[in-house]
């Protein structure tokens, strides 16, 4: 076995590479169940889920009573709607069934990333670098958990880099089909994330400069192909007018940039070499920076959108993830071109070795441990929980040691839409959440379960609801992962927190007498 894995990786390293990245994906699919952000499930799954069902979980549409759009790419959202549309058709309705199979597709289309990532690293640096990227690219400690999951940063990525590649084959050199294509997938990527129009636009600039003005028409008509069916189209059904989408999220993020997280300009290097893993992650931008006028057309997209996020007030981890792979690549390239030329590092091959070992030993460390993490699954389990009782009437949720409440994954409640649930906040107290669930119009029964987010003060919570609803009973207590309690502990903004479940009952509680919750014969049910 030892010799035909070495044979194997002699004669086709490729397959083998992408044998342990496909190995470590399906295992991602398995096991990472949960969401990661809050993007990358209510942005995403909660507003397409409830789209197939008749719903607007988000309210974005005209028909829900929006005035506006609200600034999101309908492109993937409307991917998950079609495919939920699918499996609801098919009868295939448990939401964790769902979830295995849309994890199972972004897998799928992330092997992409890993084929042409290698290509690139090869077609410049050779076999030796082309080996490294792609068993970065494949095995990296982040990469397997991250391709499952439903970020637009990721899924744009293998457009990203398919554009790139097909400027740079030296197969299809000079060919107009090669712009064209590029210029498809290069919209591609901006459907699923309006801020790749930096890496685009750059793109696009480079081959109007270096091939001249045929090119770069063809470049712009596979752009066009790609992008106006969806963002003119789509935008002019749903709301009259062409690119309404694409113009609201530029206004908003013009308008509310000091409103978001902050950080430093050179916040986004910290983070890439910390994910690389230094010194690795050191080497990798110090090659990248140098092969600015070697590589432009790998460098320069990748730059602008770096620089731009860089200097942009909002500073998210995941924002910069587009460009990672592109940026490991030339860094890889880069370093490698340099350091045969370095007498430091010619003199002193073990410490190179020394470096790598050190890499590959960290990262083997984290990669069982992040790649199977369920992520949030105090959350998800808690509404998977309820989704199995059948007299669920209505949820209050508690967390009345913040200003504002955890939002519930209700995806994985089924029938969501149907279901309203009100929060508890040290502001807004049990007395006022009751008033006003029954004073909502979409109210027809009353709550009857409540669900306790996080340790804090457990008891005295518990004890100030009992004392409204003397009769309140505890149905379950969920834990979170294991990495989900080490990211809290890393960070507490993390809200990965023991989950109590409880139920309540109306009998003999003990409300002010200015409050009289309206029964469900006298509201009206068609409100739902």
């Amino acid at each position: 076995m030892k010799e035909a894995i070495k044979s194997l990786w002699e004669k086709r390293p490729l397959t083998l590479i992408l044998l342990g990245g496909i190995l470590l994906r399906i295992i991602a699919v398995i096991f990472s169940k949960g969401f990661g952000m809050h993007d990358d499930h209510f942005l995403i799954i909660e507003s397409s889920s409830s789209w197939a069902n008749g719903a607007d979980y988000n309210y974005w549409l005209p028909s829900s009573g929006a005035k506006t759009p609200d600034g999101h790419s309908l492109f993937y959202i409307g991917m998950h709607y079609i495919l939920f549309k699918y499996l609801n058709w098919r009868g295939l309705v448990d939401p964790q069934s769902q979830m295995y199979i849309v994890r199972a597709l972004n897998a799928l289309w992330s092997i992409l990333t890993i084929v042409y990532g290698y290509k690139i690293a090869k077609h410049y640096g050779g076999m030796k670098v082309a080996k490294q990227a792609g068993l970065m690219l494949a095995l990296l400690w982040f990469m397997p958990m991250l391709s499952v999951r439903d970020l637009v940063e990721m899924f744009c990525i293998p457009a990203l880099l398919i554009s790139t590649w097909l400027l740079v084959d030296p197969n299809r050199k000079g060919k107009m089909s090669a712009f064209l294509w590029a210029g498809f997938f290069c919209g591609i990527a901006f459907n699923t994330r309006f801020q790749s129009m930096l890496f685009v636009g750059t793109m696009g600039l480079i081959v109007l400069l270096q091939s001249k003005w045929k090119p770069f028409f063809m470049f712009c008509l596979g752009l066009f192909i790609s992008v106006f069916p969806m963002q003119g189209i789509v935008d002019i059904i749903i709301w009259k007018r062409p690119f309404a989408e694409f113009f609201e999220y530029v206004r908003i993020n013009a308008n509310n940039y000091e409103e978001f997280t902050k950080g430093p300009w050179y916040n986004y290097l910290l983070l890439i070499g910390g994910m690389l893993i230094p010194p690795i992650g050191i080497f990798v931008l110090f090659g990248y920076f140098r092969s600015w006028k070697k590589y432009a057309i790998l460098f320069w997209p990748s730059f602008v959108f770096l620089a731009f996020h860089s200097s942009f007030p909002n500073k998210q981890e995941r924002f910069i993830l587009p460009i990672l792979p592109l940026v490991l690549v030339l860094g890889l390239i880069g370093w490698n071109e340099f350091i045969t030329t370095s007498s430091f590092w010619q003199k002193r091959p073990k410490l190179m070795n020394y470096c790598w070992a050190f890499f590959w030993i960290l990262n083997c460390i984290a990669l069982p441990f992040v790649t199977t993490m369920y992520s949030k699954k105090n959350r998800v389990e808690a509404m998977g929980y309820l989704r199995h009782v059948k007299n669920l009437h209505g949820l209050f949720i508690e967390e009345s040691y913040n200003e504002t409440t955890t939002w519930p994954p209700m995806f994985y409640l089924g029938n969501h839409w149907k279901l309203h649930e009100i929060g508890i906040t040290k502001s807004y107290g049990i007395v006022k959440a009751y008033e006003d669930y029954h004073t909502d119009p979409r109210v027809i029964v009353h709550p009857n379960y409540i669900i306790f987010f996080g340790q804090e003060n457990f008891p005295e919570r518990l004890a100030a609801f009992k004392k409204v609803f003397p009769h309140t009973d505890s149905v379950t207590t969920i834990y979170p992962s294991f990495m989900d309690q080490v990211l809290y502990k890393l960070n507490p903004v993390n809200k990965n927190q023991t989950t109590y479940i409880y139920h309540f009952s109306e009998k003999d509680m003990h409300l002010p007498d200015s409050i009289h919750a309206p029964s469900a014969a006298n509201v009206d049910s068609t409100a739902l």
